[in-house]
């Protein structure tokens, strides 16, 4: 699963790293406003090194679905940049806490589930992060040994081993510093107790696509975030892509470029934030860990 990630560049930062032009302020909604339903808003974020389910983050978005197809509105690739809601709120839900929920979808069933895939045909976008982070497992019972994190969803006895256990946080991310780009998918959901002439009647939503763990990541967790390599970014981000490219794309996570370092038990708690959560580790990982250095 992916449940925490850091990310602290800023607009310009960010749209020189995806390569989009700047924003024009002119025709962006209020940021306090909470967007329209044509667009998100676009908040000033400030760093931060513990993002967790329900914060505001930045999303890079592509060409709006409503201008796929229409002539001079085809363009292919990160566009623009907006800030959303982590945690999906589909447009039919009747409560929006249901996106705490909903912080990842998973690959495997993405394009089925009916709470994701109108979402994954046609708002999908990335979500910026310098790092994320796992956790894997110390059971108490067994000093010195270790296990992978698990997912509720995939294991039956996922709280009994978490209780079980200490947890050891990593910090997961390109080995030359450069943004991932997390796959998202985004939706937008009317407050039916707001009126129409209230700008935050339109909350904009978004959750992070999961997969199984490679190789180099399944002694931490069995689950990881699909990161869309650059190459790909025209196409994840094109509301007109064809399906079988958009699941191609969710096998090929870059993980030959990653760098796993063991970091502080401060990431643990939300509480904590800054810079040096991404500091390696005064302790060294144990016998059953990685190293600390590329994957591969």
């Amino acid at each position: 699963m992916c449940g925490r990630y850091a990310q602290a560049r800023n607009q310009h930062e960010l749209q020189l790293a995806f390569d989009f032009p700047e924003a024009d302020e002119s025709a962006a909604p209020d940021a306090a406003a909470g967007g329209t339903r044509s667009r998100p808003p676009l908040e000033e974020l400030a760093p931060d090194y513990n993002i967790a389910p329900g914060k505001t983050v930045y999303a890079v978005l592509g060409t709006p679905p409503g201008e796929a197809g229409i002539a001079g509105g085809g363009h292919r690739g990160p566009r623009s940049l907006g800030t959303m809601r982590w945690g999906l709120v589909p447009s039919w839900a009747k409560d929006p806490n249901v996106g705490y929920k909903m912080i990842n979808a998973r690959s495997e069933t993405v394009a089925e589930k009916p709470a994701y895939r109108n979402a994954f045909a046609r708002r999908r976008c990335l979500i910026p992060a310098d790092a994320y982070y796992e956790w894997q497992l110390l059971p108490d019972d067994r000093p010195g040994d270790a296990e992978a994190g698990t997912s509720p969803v995939t294991d039956a006895g996922h709280q009994r081993r978490k209780a079980r256990s200490r947890k050891r946080p990593y910090a997961i991310g390109y080995a030359d510093g450069s943004p991932l780009a997390l796959a998202g998918l985004f939706e937008r959901w009317r407050d039916p107790q707001r009126p129409d002439d209230d700008p935050a009647a339109w909350l904009w939503s978004c959750t992070i696509v999961t997969t199984q763990a490679a190789p180099g990541l399944s002694r931490i967790h069995e689950r990881m975030p699909v990161v869309v390599p650059p190459r790909l970014w025209p196409m994840w981000l094109d509301p007109a892509a064809e399906p079988g490219d958009l699941h191609a794309a969710l096998s090929a996570t870059p993980v030959d470029d990653f760098t796993v370092t063991p970091v502080s038990t401060a990431v643990n708690s939300v509480r904590n934030n800054g810079p040096q959560l991404l500091d390696p580790a005064a302790e060294p990982p144990g016998p059953h860990s990685p190293e600390g250095a590329t994957l591969f």
